[in-house]
């Protein structure tokens, strides 16, 4: 059984993906000269489609877009009752929702269950409702599932973690629950690792994130991973 990584992520001092938000369009740093292509609804409804929450949105979507057989990413808000949450709300802590993703994949190149992997893997679960610099229950650990299947999955894996003892013995807080609903965040927040690599959290949180999680899974990763 694959045997989970446990990545610590290290403390900035003032620095948190709410408070770095960009200050709207205006303040915001020039986006990077990068050209994005995005795929349509039409070409993403070929793909199944899987959701985790794991900190800030920024971070997780950098991480699963660096997997192979991930098609699209989108981040958003996810685990909560209230309709159409805004950035400001669940940033702020005023909605029941957590800051999530919503990950398109060819089950034909990863599984559901190597994403499981990668969830895990790219995370601290041990860590409640925060994550790195982050606090709250917008930045809880949270794997859901859509049929009894994907809940077998990750309850399988999160008992395969616990026998191995992966955290020392320190409790995995990670949720397990039905997926219902996801909001899709606004678009600035999409792609926004790649658009402001100048960002303070970027530059001291996303990207550190992201290169343990790429030097501990160089195995799921895509070739062009940038």
């Amino acid at each position: 059984m694959f045997k989970a990584i446990l990545i610590t992520i290290s403390l900035f001092i003032g620095t948190s993906c709410q408070s770095h938000v960009a200050k709207k369009e205006s303040s915001q740093e020039p986006q990077k000269k990068e050209q994005i292509v995005k795929l349509t609804s039409q070409d993403l409804d070929q793909f199944e489609t899987a959701y985790f929450a794991s900190g800030c949105f920024w971070c997780v979507e950098a991480i699963f877009e660096s997997v192979k057989g991930v098609k699209e990413v989108v981040s958003g808000y996810s685990g909560g009752t209230e309709k159409n949450p805004t950035y400001e709300q669940v940033g702020g802590g005023m909605t029941s929702h957590a800051e999530a993703v919503k990950v398109f994949y060819d089950p034909k190149v990863i599984s559901f269950t190597a994403l499981v992997q990668v969830f895990f893997g790219s995370h601290d679960p041990t860590t409640l409702n925060s994550q790195g610099p982050d606090r709250g229950t917008q930045y809880r650990s949270v794997a859901f599932y859509k049929t009894d299947k994907e809940k077998q999955v990750i309850e399988g894996y999160i008992k395969a973690l616990k026998d191995q003892n992966v955290y020392d013995g320190a409790p995995i807080t990670t949720e397990v629950i039905e997926f219902t609903k996801f909001y899709d965040a606004e678009d600035y927040h999409q792609d926004y690792e790649r658009k402001h690599p100048k960002n303070s959290y970027i530059t001291n949180v996303s990207v550190p994130r992201l290169n343990r999680f790429k030097e501990n899974f160089k195995e799921y990763l895509k070739e062009d991973s940038h």
